[in-house]
């Protein structure tokens, strides 16, 4: 995959300031994971977030999900909705693919279940698609319980961006998107917080691109394949180590919208543009026997500090998917990675 960020094509997203590797994995005790399949035929994979590095059954994480459009397949929203708690890794993999991961990680639920000495009755697994059909024969349903785990093997601090994993066959903009990240650090009371998102990107038309305000879609479009509808989908997940409550984290979610609408996606009906989340700051013990527990929340007066973190970590990490990402062929597909047509600034090449 390529290095480049669009922060290396001259493109500074927002004020705020960004966490050491302006990514999801700024906020402590979060890593991704990657497992890819690329063939002739398969530009597909998973990608798997890990929020924690304990085991997130016995210790869940406040939770709390948006869909923005939900022309969507993914699976455990209902719960997350209803208890507000997060209690296994985050998958995004593709649209026909979600079942079989879904059961995967139940089995990596019952085994981790078994290593903590607990038996597993019932676990709600949290997977996200998006569909990528055009460059993956998607039929043919690749991506299998030795793909997820190996995602979760390799799940690190340091982690790829751009055409990988869930994000090896997406489209975005009629470009090549993918896997995009960053992070927003916000300061309270004298303490640090961080903010991070993960983005796999299949939304948009290439017409209506705006990367930092300029039509740079309208710039490049002669000559390049565009899609003539928005059908695709985006996946936005937000990690933070904010104390904040299931309602106050579903709040911030919303805002993922402006990050979105500031590349030029305005949701399309056939674009499915999901949004979860979940806070390591406050933890929900699986086996709780205090009938009243206690939790730190955030003021509500101060809510505008991670609505902002938000929309200024959506829109880079979008761009950034587009940046990291490389010209793609599959299934005969061919899909241009943004930075083969426009170099930033103002230098661009039809």
């Amino acid at each position: 995959m390529s290095s480049t960020r669009i922060r290396d094509l001259g493109v500074v997203i927002g004020s705020m300031p960004t966490g050491s590797r302006n990514t999801i994995t700024d906020v402590p005790g979060v890593t991704v994971g990657h497992c890819t399949v690329d063939t002739d035929t398969h530009k597909t994979g998973v990608t798997v977030i890990l929020p924690v590095q304990d085991n997130i059954f016995l210790n869940k994480c406040v939770a709390a999900s948006c869909a923005l459009n939900g022309f969507g397949k993914t699976l455990g929203l209902m719960q997350i909705d209803e208890l507000g708690t997060l209690e296994t890794p985050i998958a995004i993999t593709n649209t026909l693919n979600v079942g079989l991961v879904h059961d995967a990680l139940v089995e990596y639920s019952l085994q981790e279940g078994k290593k903590a000495g607990i038996s597993v009755r019932s676990v709600n697994p949290l997977v996200c698609e998006c569909n990528d059909g055009g460059l993956n024969d998607i039929a043919e349903r690749v991506i299998k319980q030795k793909e997820v785990f190996s995602a979760i093997e390799s799940a690190s601090a340091d982690f790829e961006q751009g055409n990988i994993g869930g994000g090896a066959g997406t489209v975005c903009h009629s470009l090549k998107g993918g896997i995009g990240s960053a992070s927003r650090v916000m300061e309270l009371d004298g303490k640090q917080y961080t903010l991070g998102t993960l983005v796999q990107t299949n939304h948009g038309m290439l017409h209506d691109l705006m990367i930092d305000g300029r039509k740079v879609g309208q710039e490049i479009e002669e000559g390049i394949y565009q899609e003539k509808v928005d059908k695709g989908s985006c996946i936005v997940v937000i990690g933070t180590d904010l104390p904040v409550s299931d309602r106050q984290l579903k709040r911030i979610l919303r805002r993922a919208c402006v990050g979105l609408n500031r590349v030029g996606s305005y949701l399309g009906h056939g674009s499915g543009e999901v949004v979860v989340g979940f806070s390591t700051a406050n933890r929900v013990r699986h086996n709780e026997e205090k009938a009243v527990v206690s939790q730190f929340i955030l003021n509500e007066s101060m809510m505008d500090v991670p609505f902002r973190a938000c929309a200024e970590a959506v829109e880079e990490a979008i761009l950034n998917s587009l940046a990291a990402a490389n010209t793609v062929t599959g299934n005969g597909i061919t899909k241009y990675a943004l930075t083969d047509l426009w170099k930033g600034g103002g230098a661009h090449e039809a």
